[in-house]
């Protein structure tokens, strides 16, 4: 289990759908996976209505395995828009969510 997630949820920009995923997929998470303590990335894509109304198209989580976890997104907003992190026009930059959450319970079957 790692030691903290890191969850991003994101849109992209109006008629542009096509270049953000392209960009996500083929780019981005690359990128982030070049920062130390992160190791998996998954992207979702919400396959329901939003329960009000208000919702975000696509999440992106990232298993972090590193002592300060909260660390993370600082290093990713130092790379971002750099060389070592560009960021696509495609995405809605303004609407981006993205915050790291660690475990504290796990159940399963």
């Amino acid at each position: 289990m790692p030691k903290a997630t890191l969850v991003v949820l994101s849109n992209p920009v109006e008629g542009r759908e096509d270049e953000y995923n392209e960009w996500y997929t083929n780019q981005h998470l690359d990128d982030v996976l070049q920062v130390p303590g992160v190791t998996r990335a998954t992207r979702l894509k919400l396959r329901s209505n939003p329960v009000d109304g208000k919702a975000w198209r696509y999440c992106a989580i990232y298993d972090v395995d590193h002592d300060d976890p909260a660390s993370i997104l600082d290093e990713l907003n130092a790379r971002s828009g750099t060389d070592r992190m560009a960021i696509s026009e495609a995405i809605d930059i303004e609407g981006v969510y993205a915050a790291i959450y660690e475990p504290f319970t796990a159940k399963g079957r």
